[in-house]
């Protein structure tokens, strides 16, 4: 058995790079974080442990992130929510298993909401949904804010790496996917979210947030005391495919 690859062409001439276990259902899907690609830590675990036990498994990169085409910073969260339910529709059949992390962690959700007969469970790790809203806007320092007055786009320091762009149009569009603070999130599947008590992005309260938030009553939430954001530590990696063994 071995992982294949290919692109999936887009309406507007994008190409989404993509790399597909073929296996035993349900197919687990990652959906990674934002500016991450489908080759971090976490995403070639889980390739390994479906080769390895002949699981069905499928990840790819977002428009703009990795070997997918597209400028990062045209980039929204409607674009990367139709760039899942995309991937879900025409590389994946029966039900899903969707393992999100931190950004991914709210298209998971967004997907599960848009395709509910398919999504079976859910794995979340530091869920951040409406982070563009919530987590991102009330931290931009005054010249964030003047940059994207005047240029629409504010080059955000990041401890991974080079600057983010963080666009006015990221912004306002992630502001029409809220799902936090108003009627029960319409999930109802069984939720498994791993969270780090030391993540410096996404205070471990937002993620409980989100967890109380959902519908359904199957929902575990798993508070790792000394875990950051990445939960990429060898423990972390064990945790996290055991979780998925569960579905």
């Amino acid at each position: 058995m071995s992982e294949i690859e290919g692109f999936l062409d887009r309406p507007d001439g994008s190409r989404l790079a993509w790399r597909l276990v073929e296996g035993a259902g349900p197919t687990v899907v990652w959906l990674g974080g934002f500016k991450s690609d489908m080759t971090g830590t976490k995403a070639e675990a889980l390739a390994d442990w479906a080769l390895a036990q002949g699981r069905a498994y499928v990840r790819f990169d977002y428009f703009g992130h990795g070997a997918s085409s597209g400028d990062f910073a045209e980039g929204t969260i409607t674009r990367w929510r139709e760039d899942a339910i995309a991937v879900l529709n025409e590389l994946t059949a029966g039900p899903l298993v969707l393992v999100g992390s931190s950004m991914g962690g709210w298209i998971a959700c967004l997907a599960a909401m848009a395709l509910p007969p398919r999504v079976a469970a859910m794995v979340l790790i530091a869920p951040a949904p409406d982070f563009t809203e919530k987590l991102m806007a009330p931290e931009i320092p005054p010249e964030g804010r003047a940059a994207l007055a005047a240029n629409g786009v504010w080059l955000r320091p990041s401890e991974y790496g080079d600057p983010y762009p963080i666009t006015r149009n990221l912004l306002e569009d992630g502001a029409r996917w809220s799902i936090l603070g108003g009627e029960p999130i319409p999930i109802q599947i069984p939720v498994r979210i791993l969270q780090g008590g030391e993540d410096p992005d996404v205070p471990w309260r937002h993620a409980l947030e989100l967890a109380q938030g959902l519908k359904g009553d199957d929902v575990v939430f798993t508070l790792i005391k000394d875990g950051d954001h990445r939960l990429s530590r060898p423990q972390d990696i064990a945790r996290l495919i055991a979780v998925v063994e569960e579905f």
